[in-house]
């Protein structure tokens, strides 16, 4: 059951209004609500037609951002009540739209609730390790519906959600190696290899009788952990003829208690830290897609970090200056379903059902003194208003905007060095991007996460990707060049620093025109240091005096809705924005 705060009328309506505050602020942003002027600075209105007319303060900031000041809106503010009023009008929703968003901006504002609930402030949360930080964070800033986790009843989300901060032990199974695939780095060559240093004598021996004790060779098998939701709604009815001839048999859980983390299907191991996080499928609609495993995203992600390591060990400015940390997905047991993945027009979440990847955990990369923590944490503000990100500079003895000098210097040399030296980019939003930290608090190198589901390619022909391998040109998505640095727009300087800005604004005294000049002066900083890299500066042109707005919540409420599909969607793109990195 939730904590009993959540059900309090007070910590609803609070948590309520501030969702309603960033619904207006993204749907503006997005173009899909206009507010207008008051005539008195900040002050805005929107009227519903037929309904009420809502009032604001608002603060525009870059890319045309809209901040809403929750505490101005009158009359009083519910967003659930707001699509009600303004589906048929302002927003043009059709009615399956309509029912699954309120479901999800319920299912959101429950979490939030929780979240609220004893949440520890700032200094207390700046104290955490990074895995016990995930457990506090209030998830994507831009999506509104951002914890919708459409397919968890209000046991699962007590249970299974980070901010539950209940860590388990997860089940196995062992796959016979007829819908089974095996593949690692060249350190893990074989599955054996990486369950003897994943798993202790005693378990694998455990294992290997439950399969022998259903008259079946243990060698003919492959093992992986399966999320108990999954198994329970998914696995078991799904593969039931193969569980019932022994193809797929059910094994104990391991020793090892497991943390969920942001993205709800990521495990970090608390007994033994020091160990590989497991990513799992998980059918659950949250934020745009299906949380499965793609099965051929899977089979390659080892390919994938083998040569993103190769790219990173072979240049000496990102091993040696930067020390980058990429945390590889080093080995991976995907499962076909014998019906499914041979139909490709049926949705896709069902071509993700079932499979492993195993992840490098960032700990076993820090030096002595040094702590990670995810670029979101950066944007989390306590019950009081006051931002982590506020605590950090206080700690580290800096002044607000060289701290931030520090964090731009941290995070843009090794993504820049990626796009323009080899037409690789990350998508180094608030989950994928992790800061690290020296023994002040102050930002010293970042570490980078998702390689198959976030790393995208040049789509001209570049020298540094004529070897590419086949496995991971044929895995990885491509984009023409104005389109590849869409992703460091977005991903990090929209999807983060949007945010981060006014409020090193309001608490660091550093003016946000000060912030984006700050950006700038990193990415020309990189660009002096590589001038022979000049006709890649203007083909990956992050400079440029506009860019296309991408629109996250647009997906959901227009472009894809609930709607089932054979391919996973793409983000929308409405107009253009102006870009702050522009001009000085």
């Amino acid at each position: 059951m939730p904590p009993s705060s959540a059900a309090s009328a007070t910590a609803w309506t609070r948590a309520a209004r501030q969702m309603f505050a960033k619904l207006l602020g993204e749907f503006a942003y997005e173009g899909i609500l206009t507010p207008e002027p008051e005539g008195l600075p900040a002050r805005y209105r929107l009227a519903v037609p037929g309904g009420p007319v809502y009032r604001f303060r608002a603060r525009r900031g870059a890319y045309g951002h809209w901040r809403v000041d929750p505490a101005s809106l009158t009359p009083s503010a519910d967003p659930l009540a707001f699509l009600t009023q303004a589906h048929d009008t302002l927003l043009r929703l059709p009615g399956d739209t309509l029912g699954h968003l309120l479901r999800e901006l319920t299912a959101t504002l429950s979490a939030d609730v929780r979240l609220a609930d004893a949440a520890p402030d700032a200094a207390a949360l700046a104290d955490l390790d990074y895995a016990a930080l995930e457990g506090h964070l209030t998830g994507h800033p831009w999506l509104v519906a951002s914890k919708g986790r459409l397919g968890f009843s209000a046991t699962d989300a007590g249970r299974w959600t980070p901010e539950a901060r209940t860590a388990a032990r997860l089940p196995w199974l062992a796959v016979h190696r007829d819908l089974a695939h095996y593949r690692g780095i060249p350190a893990l060559p074989t599955a054996e290899r990486l369950y003897a240093e994943e798993l202790p004598d005693h378990t694998r021996d455990a294992f290997a009788r439950a399969v022998s004790d259903r008259g079946r060779d243990p060698h003919r098998y492959l093992w992986l952990p399966v999320h108990p939701w999954q198994w329970d709604e998914t696995i078991a009815p799904l593969f039931a003829p193969q569980v019932a001839d022994s193809a797929i048999i059910p094994l104990p859980a391991d020793e090892d208690l497991r943390l969920p983390q942001q993205s709800v299907r990521t495990f970090l191991n608390l007994s033994r830290p020091h160990r590989r996080s497991v990513k799992l499928p998980l059918s659950v609609l949250n934020t745009l897609v299906w949380r499965g495993l793609p099965t051929e995203r899977t089979l390659a992600a080892p390919a994938v970090t083998r040569w993103i390591h190769a790219l990173r060990d072979g240049d000496p400015f990102l091993c040696d200056e930067t020390r980058v940390i990429l945390l590889g997905e080093v080995a991976s047991v995907t499962v076909e379903h014998p019906l499914y993945d041979r139909l490709p027009t049926v949705p896709y979440q069902y071509r993700e059902l079932l499979g492993c990847i195993w992840r490098e955990p960032v700990g076993p990369y820090l030096a002595p003194g040094e702590r990670a923590r995810s670029l979101a944490a950066l944007l989390h503000t306590d019950a009081a208003g006051r931002a982590v990100t506020a605590e950090l500079v206080r700690r580290s003895g800096l002044p607000g905007r060289e701290w931030l000098r520090r964090l731009f210097q941290a995070l843009l040399p090794p993504l820049l060095h990626f796009l323009y030296r080899y037409g690789t980019v990350f998508s180094p939003h608030g989950e994928n991007a992790v800061v690290v930290f020296d023994e002040d608090d102050v930002p010293v190198r970042l570490a980078v996460k998702d390689f198959v589901d976030d790393v995208n390619l040049s789509a001209e022909p570049l020298p540094e990707l004529a070897d590419l391998p086949e496995t991971v040109r044929d895995t990885l998505l491509t984009e023409p060049p104005d389109f590849l640095t869409q992703f460091i727009h977005t991903g990090l300087l929209v999807g983060v620093f949007r945010y981060l800005a006014p409020l090193c604004a309001d608490q660091l005294a550093v003016p946000e025109k000060e912030f984006w000049g700050l950006v700038r002066e990193a990415v020309l900083a990189h660009q002096q240091r590589f001038p022979e890299l000049k006709p890649r500066f203007e083909q990956f042109d992050l400079l440029t005096p506009r860019i296309g707005r991408l629109c996250l919540n647009r997906n959901r409420l227009y472009a894809d809705g609930y709607r089932d599909r054979p391919r996973r969607p793409h983000a929308v793109v409405e107009g253009t924005v102006p870009n702050p990195l522009h001009t000085p």
